[in-house]
């Protein structure tokens, strides 16, 4: 399962939250791996034991014998009802669980924000909503198998009751005759009976098991049958020639069945070592744009080239390879500093890695760290700031030595000084790599080659900074607002 889930597509991802993940390689493989080590005992050995018992008990009276056959029909109507009643009810816990677990999992992320605003209880009262979900769902499957039991006995019983009063009839009246029923022999079918019981009851556990294993069991398929929709061609190109970035009538939705797309007739042209700026509103679908250019989603219309080769005859990890992305959510993983940036780059020098965290502007307060480059970075990058932790992964982009560098709102948490350092090193030090720049602040941007402004997923103004102050009312007001807020230009 986790080998698999290293294979999907952030479309895959996007299909299973994180928690979802988490239980189902947790709670649900536990609950399969009970019933697998309680199947492989009691579903082989009390099978046995309840055919060899039914044939003895035969073989001593096959009247008598048919009270057992009886009784099947019984035991076989009540399992399939408690079975089919409690299946959905086991789904609705598990998913349940995903829920708990996200709610663990949002808590212990924000925990610093849910002291900085006293919300303890709100959050106490949000994980007790959920466990008392969780504990009625089971009360109520559980009382649905707890039939299970007093099923088994009253039929078991009920062919006691009747064995031993049809056999007491067939020794008291049938004496001397043929085929008549020693006191020895009742007692030998009464014990075969205890035999089957016990036999029945523990093959009624391995159902109770089935039962709860398997909506773990489906819960299990759907990660291991998941496969990215993102394959490779037959014959893919290995090479990428340089970092120009072509979209040709580009439409693209998340979902197939959604009739409204995210991104609307996308027809762009950026050349190998451009700069481009991406500016727009919340929702606007900038993020969505520069995710189609390493292939993290497929187009849903048009097509997308880079280097002249349309991104899905490409070979997909060349593709990402010449692709760097400092995503919107910074991701750092516990380890030192160099450890980090090595993620770019797995063979880097000591020496690279000091270049490029001076490009990034990230040297500096690396060096008045105690341990300087093998500081070591809590997981989530919890002990340093927002600021440091968007150089460090500007930084670990650097080092793969890109043809195409994205950066999505990655110098939101700098300031603007620094920020204008970074983009005049990438102009000095990278300028053949394509760098694409979504930004919040008109000042991240002013300076690019060309800037795409979005609206609602599509193109609403393309042009340099003088020009689009000229032609765009989006583009004027951002920077009007921004002026007056002192946003401008330092």
């Amino acid at each position: 399962m986790y080998y698999n889930v290293q294979t999907f597509s952030f479309a895959s991802i996007d299909k299973f939250s994180d928690a979802s993940i988490v239980t189902r390689l947790t709670t649900d493989v536990t609950n399969l791996q009970m019933a697998y080590q309680m199947t492989i005992r009691m579903a082989i050995r009390a099978p046995i034991m309840m055919i060899f018992s039914l044939a003895a008990a035969f073989w001593i009276n096959a009247e008598l014998s048919l009270i057992f056959i009886a009784t099947m029909p019984i035991l076989a109507v009540g399992l399939w009802l408690i079975m089919t009643n409690a299946h959905p009810i086991f789904e609705k816990v598990f998913h349940t669980y995903d829920h708990l677990n996200n709610v663990v999992q949002e808590n212990l992320r924000g925990i610093r924000v849910v002291k900085s605003f006293v919300r303890e209880d709100f959050e106490e009262k949000k994980f007790n909503d959920v466990s008392d979900r969780i504990y009625k769902l089971f009360s109520k499957a559980e009382k649905l198998l707890a039939f299970n039991m007093p099923l088994m006995q009253f039929c078991m019983y009920a062919c006691m009751l009747l064995i031993s009063w049809f056999g007491a009839r067939l020794i008291v009246l049938g004496a001397g005759a043929e085929g008549a029923l020693t006191t020895g022999e009742l007692m030998s079918l009464i014990s075969y009976t205890m035999q089957i019981l016990g036999s029945l009851m523990a093959i009624s556990m391995v159902f109770v098991m089935i039962t709860i294993s398997r909506a773990s069991a489906e819960r299990i398929v759907e990660i291991l049958d998941e496969r990215s929709e993102l394959h490779n061609p037959e014959n893919p190109v290995y090479e990428v020639k340089d970092g120009s970035i072509s979209f040709e009538n580009v439409y693209f939705s998340y979902s197939k069945k959604r009739s409204k797309y995210v991104l609307d007739n996308i027809n762009i042209e950026i050349k190998a070592g451009e700069t481009v700026g991406i500016i727009g509103g919340t929702g606007s679908s900038k993020s969505s744009l520069v995710q189609l250019i390493p292939r993290l989603y497929d187009v849903t219309e048009g097509s997308i080239k880079v280097g002249g080769v349309d991104v899905r005859d490409y070979d997909i990890e060349s593709l990402r390879e010449e692709v760097s992305m400092v995503l919107q959510k910074n991701a750092l993983f516990s380890g030192t500093i160099k450890e980090n940036l090595r993620w770019g780059d797995e063979n880097a020098s000591d020496e690279d890695i000091v270049r490029v965290c001076k490009y990034a502007q990230a040297d500096g307060f690396i060096n008045e760290m105690p341990g300087g480059y093998d500081t070591y970075i809590e997981q989530g990058g919890t002990n340093v700031s927002g600021g440091q932790k968007q150089r460090l992964c500007i930084a670990r982009a650097l080092l793969k030595k890109p043809k195409i560098l994205i950066l999505d709102d990655s110098t939101s948490a700098v300031d603007t000084k620094t920020d204008a350092l970074i983009r005049r090193a990438f102009a000095q030090e990278i300028p053949n790599t394509t760098k694409i720049i979504i930004a919040q602040r008109i000042s991240s941007v002013q300076d690019a080659d060309k800037i795409i402004v979005l609206d609602d997923g599509k193109i609403s103004a393309f042009g340099n900074h003088q020009e689009l102050l000229e032609k765009s009312e989006i583009y004027r007001e951002i920077y009007t607002s921004q002026q007056k807020g002192g946003l401008g230009d330092e």
